[in-house]
């Protein structure tokens, strides 16, 4: 069931800011990422006995590789599903989630969406500094093509 109206949706977050955002509110990173999507699934834990749900939140990349991890990925409705062993999660309308349990899934969608609207169009560390080395680069400013290779070597300057 898609979650509609989180105002998750249409966000675009670089990868690394957005991946810890989500693992320090319990969702976890899927591992059939590739180059191009990631999956984020929150397990909900459902009142009746031996029903779990999920909370997926899903990208893709608008610029970069995931598998680099210098992504922006921009992000979907978020899904609930319900899991059946041993076939996967359900995604239907026709699961008949109770109304606690959409209101829960929503108020765990909606923890993270501040949060992501405060990287939301930033454009990543990564990509300013390789416009300005490319830029200096044309421009052929030794100052700052030194600069920024001194800040490659010690990105702890960076901060």
């Amino acid at each position: 069931m898609k979650l509609e109206g989180t105002g998750i949706e249409g966000l675009m977050v670089d990868f690394r800011p957005l991946t810890d955002l989500m693992e320090s509110n319990g969702f976890i990173l899927g591992g059939s990422w590739d180059y191009e999507r990631v999956t984020y699934d929150y397990k909900l834990n459902a009142p009746e006995k031996n029903i779990t749900y999920y909370i997926r939140i899903q990208g893709y990349a608008v610029e970069g590789d995931v598998d680099k991890g210098d992504a922006v990925i921009r992000l979907l409705p978020p899904l609930l599903g319900r899991h059946y062993y041993p076939h996967g999660v359900e995604y239907g309308e026709q699961e008949g989630f109770s109304s606690g349990i959409i209101e829960k899934a929503i108020g765990l969608v909606q923890k993270v969406v501040e949060p992501a609207k405060r990287y939301h169009n930033q454009v990543p560390e990564h990509v300013v500094l390789e416009r300005l080395t490319r830029w200096a680069e044309e421009n052929q400013n030794q100052e700052v093509l030194e600069k920024m290779k001194e800040l490659s070597n010690n990105p702890d300057q960076r901060k």
